[in-house]
């Protein structure tokens, strides 16, 4: 692995963001599994530290995108409040279905512990965050840590939490963006998105494909001893619907522990649409001072 000081350079954001001058790491590889090397980069503010970080896991149906892929408003508005931001790759599906990407998001976290002092990081203050597939992986990371790989908080932006519900939907199936009715209604059926049938490595029903389920869904792992969450979720979504962060909200409390929802009104999949509109664009401020309570 490289030594981070041969990779420090010094950053500055272009544009109006006035953030004060830092330290970045570009390509840190933190870990190898089947030769396939997996790199974070980081961004650390000015300054001694140790800094609170928000360790951000992409999106892409589990099978695309790479630690590259996140968004610059966010990710400015929580480096204004001080955090280090941090952005993780991991394996992708099908050939690497799950466990792999939720035991990537693990090693991340093990290796930034490891290397806090050199990241100027407080390791007791991390936060892990992430959108649509991402949101899965850190709700299930959140809730199911190794030892020692505990975190501060968690934020899922309309993540799935509950495979069981997902997968044997009582009404219609919402797949791949579109909503398909129900042939017979009050009668689950068994919806699967091809981005899941990829993460979990199956092609329909059957007793392997239950166990893998309930296995990979956030829910069935929850306790009082778990960290914050925050879910952020549009309530028109077609991809993942609204009532995956509904059902995680309510099965939080009943395990005792503690659970904000924000319901991003006529918001779709993706936070890109909220950005450009005034009414929805309100989810950063929040995630913002929800971060400064928890974690700060």
């Amino acid at each position: 692995m490289r030594r981070l000081s041969t990779i420090a350079v010094a950053w500055s954001l272009i544009g109006s963001s006035g953030l004060a001058a830092g330290s970045t790491f570009t390509g840190v590889e933190f870990g190898r599994v089947e030769g396939v090397r997996l790199l974070l980069d980081a961004r650390v503010p000015d300054g001694p530290g140790p800094f609170p970080a928000a360790i951000w896991v992409h999106g892409g149906g589990f099978t695309t995108g790479d630690r590259r892929a996140f968004p610059p408003a966010l990710a400015d508005a929580i480096q204004r409040a001080g955090f280090a931001w941090i952005s993780v790759d991991y394996r992708l599906a099908p050939r690497y279905p799950f466990p792999a990407a939720t035991d990537d998001v693990e090693s991340a976290i093990a290796y930034l512990k490891a290397h806090a002092q050199e990241f100027r990081l407080n390791r007791d203050r991390f936060v892990l965050l992430g959108e649509s597939a991402g949101g899965l992986l850190v709700s299930y990371v959140g809730a199911r840590h190794r030892p020692g790989n505990g975190v501060a908080a968690v934020v899922s932006f309309y993540g799935e939490h509950d495979l069981v519900r997902r997968t044997h939907p009582a009404g219609g199936c919402f797949n791949d963006g579109k909503f398909v009715p129900n042939p017979q209604p009050g009668q689950p059926q068994f919806c699967l998105s091809r981005g899941l049938a990829a993460f979990l490595g199956i092609s329909g029903p059957g007793p392997e494909s239950e166990r893998v389920i309930r296995q990979a869904s956030a829910i069935n792992h929850l306790g009082k001893e778990m960290p914050p969450y925050l879910l952020i979720h549009g309530t028109v979504d077609l991809h993942v619907p609204f009532e995956q962060s509904v059902v995680m909200f309510e099965a939080i409390h009943r395990a005792g522990g503690r659970c904000e929802l924000y319901a991003v009104d006529g918001g779709g999949h993706g936070m890109t649409a909220w950005d450009r509109n005034p009414a929805q664009a309100g989810y950063r401020d929040y995630l913002v001072r929800w971060l400064v309570k928890v974690v700060s």
